[in-house]
């Protein structure tokens, strides 16, 4: 079972600033992303990844998030079996985040 990063751990580790190299993937549709997320976050929504998406350059943490952190935790699982990172889901997702984020609007 992948670990589950809770909303302030993901704040701390955002607010180290540099101090890990961290990803944030967010796996929710495009338009829920577009409307807010974490700061910093990348948009590949579930349906969506691919070999291709696994193949790239991953930072030595992933952070995956989706709604309220159940699909989350299914991609952070397949991710975590196929990537060299420390990968874990967001407990609660992106409804339970109240850390910083970003829009389309932005």
């Amino acid at each position: 079972m992948v670990p589950e990063t809770t909303p302030d751990e993901l704040a701390s580790k955002l607010d180290a600033d540099g101090e890990t190299d961290l990803t944030v993937l967010d796996i929710r549709d495009p338009s829920s992303y577009d409307e807010g997320h974490v700061a910093g976050a990348e948009n590949v929504p579930a349906q969506r990844l691919s070999a291709e998406t696994l193949d790239r350059e991953w930072g030595d943490e992933v952070v995956v998030a989706c709604y309220v952190g159940k699909s989350s935790r299914r991609v952070a699982s397949i991710l975590d079996s196929r990537l060299d990172a420390d990968v874990s889901s967001l407990s609660g997702g992106f409804d339970a985040w109240d850390g910083p984020t970003e829009s389309a609007d932005d």
